[in-house]
């Protein structure tokens, strides 16, 4: 390959530029790696090039291309070659990884977004950039860990957590040869001040006790503490797991999740009806008026369907624990309905995947997604007044008392 003799880096730029090349970022990005790899050359070999010198130790000896990926696109570098020895320029281009630490985001971050390793590679190759492969998308993704790792083991310190949501996704994992179904145990939140944030995440082989307890437990030697409520859909395991991780905390069961399993108890035909009747117990102006509501209610779907009636019943305790708060947060904590968004959105980018390839792949997808939500919490306005929270420590402080002393009855 020839060389110019003379190499003149603004020149060369003010005419690329002046020419208003449509690739002219690719061109100058070229043209100083090409200056500066022949001045190094020049270095080594004592003299410039072509001049004839008597401090001369080495000569040039043509060149070798190398492709190097750049955030401006794929370029086609000249690397001097010496007569004797070799030149590699170890600080432009890296053995085996060619690809800088800008496009190494960039792939993350797509990856992040949902988008899949084969479109990843095929975006890049519209930005002008060749030859990256579906393993190269995995593994510049992976620098997410070590980002992922610290917000899933930061300090619970903000505070006393209220009021805190979980819920588990199920996902597809290969294990051992086989796709497998596990869980992402996910627990969301209100600090202190009133925001919300995710609290914590895991990934459990099933939701029974012992994986619930586990995740609880690791929540709490973190920090997790003044839990009052906790709101979820009705997991195997996890109401025994928070009496064991959260004593002194209720369990509110989700008047949604409840709602369609209470359906399955009566005819199609009569679901309308029965949904209709259920929903009026959460439209009462305060707790009294809930109760006698509920009762109501049941009475009515008693004297038709008596399997439905009992089913309701039972869960009455589960369904109204929202009535010892402040009438003002009821439809924030009566159901699980504030985390669902965050499930969609976990969904959007887990579905692109599909099946991962391993759990430490979920933990590096999820956790990324709730680290960036919560930052999106953090800097959005509070979920819950100050005022709120406090009323709501003060009903509960009240209702504890109430039940250690109780008045005694007149003879």
């Amino acid at each position: 390959m020839a060389a110019s003799e003379s190499v003149n880096p603004a020149e060369l730029l003010r005419e690329q530029i002046e020419g208003a090349s449509p690739d002219v970022l690719r061109a100058m990005v070229k043209t100083f790696a090409q200056a500066l790899m022949s001045a190094e050359a020049d270095a080594i070999c004592g003299a410039d090039y072509g001049q004839r010198s008597e401090t001369r130790v080495n000569s040039r000896n043509g060149y070798r291309v190398r492709e190097w990926d750049t955030r401006a696109g794929t370029i086609d570098l000249a690397v001097p070659k010496l007569r004797t020895g070799s030149y590699f320029p170890d600080w432009l281009l890296t053995h085996r990884r060619r690809a800088e630490q800008a496009l190494v985001s960039v792939v993350a971050t797509s990856y992040l977004l949902g988008v899949s390793t084969r479109r990843v590679e095929k975006l890049v190759e519209q930005l002008g950039v060749k030859q990256l492969s579906k393993s190269q998308v995995s593994e510049m993704a992976a620098h997410l860990d070590a980002q992922v790792e610290a917000f899933r083991n930061r300090p619970l310190d903000s505070g006393c957590y209220a009021f805190v949501w979980m819920d588990a996704l199920t996902m597809k994992v290969r294990e051992a040869g086989r796709t497998v179904n596990v869980h992402a145990l996910v627990a969301v939140g209100v600090n202190a001040d009133g925001q919300r944030e995710v609290l914590g995440l895991d990934v459990a082989s099933d939701e029974d006790g012992a994986g619930w307890l586990a995740f609880l437990r690791s929540l709490t030697a973190r920090g997790l503490t003044g839990v009052q409520l906790v709101i979820s859909d009705a997991h195997r395991g996890l109401v025994g797991a928070i009496g064991a991780a959260l004593p002194g905390a209720a369990w509110q069961r989700c008047r949604t999740h409840y709602l369609r399993n209470l359906l399955t108890k009566v005819p199609k035909s009569a679901q309308p009806w029965i949904a209709t009747l259920v929903r009026t117990i959460f439209d009462q102006p305060d707790a009294d008026a809930v109760r006698a509501q509920f009762n109501r209610v049941a009475g009515t779907i008693e004297a038709k369907f008596p399997a439905a009636a009992e089913h309701l019943a039972d869960a009455r305790d589960d369904l109204l624990a929202f009535t010892d708060f402040p009438r003002e947060i009821w439809r924030q904590i009566w159901s699980n309905n504030p985390q669902e968004r965050l499930n969609k959105e976990i969904r959007r980018r887990t579905d692109v995947v599909g099946i991962f390839p391993n759990r430490a792949a979920i933990i590096r997808l999820v956790g990324a997604v709730l680290a960036e939500q919560t930052d999106e919490w953090t800097e959005g306005r509070r979920y819950m007044g100050l005022e709120i929270l406090t009323k709501a420590r003060l009903i509960i402080d009240q209702h504890d008392t109430d039940q250690a002393d109780p008045t005694p009855i007149a003879a």
